[in-house]
């Protein structure tokens, strides 16, 4: 074989598989999570990314971002290395690559100790093959709720459920011991200016077969569920006097007693004079 007829050879066949590479890079997808990926502040949270059907993007310019922010950049991946210059300085030493799953496709962000400023969507890019694709992320805060007895009425008693510290904004509940609904007031939402809410719900409860109940506060956005539960002893149920009846029935029974006493004390002053008589000493 002539060099001629080697070297067409060698440049069809190096033809063949460039033309190769860049059909199934055409074909492959660059793929994000449809759902949105809920993390709890403070967690380390990844946001899926990757090729499909998967091919090397380690020599890739890999950039993430989210629109809305002044820098927009939230890793930038190049030639090998993260470039700080253009990172938002909120993310800071906050991201990652998994830079030995780049051959493999998987262009995937980690981000450590979510924060609530980091919801939002972000958009992972490819720059030479010209592939975008899109991930939301949902941060949420929770806490535990207090319950406390804030009334005695008589045969019912008022029950209070207050949470501090949630994101975003979630609802409450009142359940029975046998996980009934029970009809409670208007829950009251105060929101902070650190955007965590704080939530409050009074109900009026009757004394019941087992005096459990359960104050529930939930976020369905981030399938966040805590609850408190509370036993109300049958004691505190039963009918207690009021300080009305007690003035009414009290101080005239005191004032009466007090005219029998009296009374007795002047009789015997009358029928036994010599029980208060004081002997005379001799004056010699």
């Amino acid at each position: 074989m002539n060099p001629f007829s080697l070297m067409t050879c060698i440049i069809t066949i190096l033809l063949f598989l460039v033309c190769s590479l860049v059909c199934v890079a055409e074909q492959s997808e660059l793929i994000c999570s449809h759902q949105p990926i809920v993390a709890l502040a403070g967690d380390d949270v990844i946001l899926p990314c990757y090729l499909d059907p998967p091919i090397s993007a380690s020599s890739e310019t890999v950039v993430w971002t989210r629109p809305g922010l002044d820098p927009k950049y939230i890793h930038v991946h190049h030639n090998g290395r993260l470039v700080y210059e253009t990172q938002n300085p909120s993310y800071f030493l906050r991201t990652r690559l998994f830079v030995d799953e780049l051959q493999n496709g998987n262009v995937s962000m980690k981000i450590f100790k979510v924060k609530i400023s980091d919801a939002g969507k972000y958009f992972c890019f490819l720059r030479s093959m010209l592939k975008k694709a899109s991930i939301q992320l949902t941060v949420g805060v929770v806490s535990t709720p207090i319950i406390e007895i804030v009334s005695n009425n008589n045969s019912s008693k008022v029950l209070q459920c207050e949470s501090k510290g949630w994101y975003p904004e979630p609802e409450v509940v009142w359940l029975d011991g046998e996980g009934n609904l029970l009809s409670a007031g208007p829950t009251e939402t105060v929101r902070g200016p650190d955007d965590l809410y704080t939530v409050s719900s009074r109900v009026t409860v009757e004394k019941r077969h087992s005096n459990n109940f359960t104050c529930r506060v939930q976020q369905k956005d981030i399938n966040q569920t805590r609850e408190t539960h509370i036993y109300v002893p049958d004691y505190l149920f039963t009918v207690q006097l009021s300080s009305d009846w007690i003035r009414i029935i009290i101080i005239p029974v005191c004032i009466i007693a007090l005219l029998i006493i009296t009374l007795i004390i002047c009789k015997s002053h009358i029928y036994f004079p010599f029980l208060y008589q004081v002997p005379v000493r001799a004056l010699y």
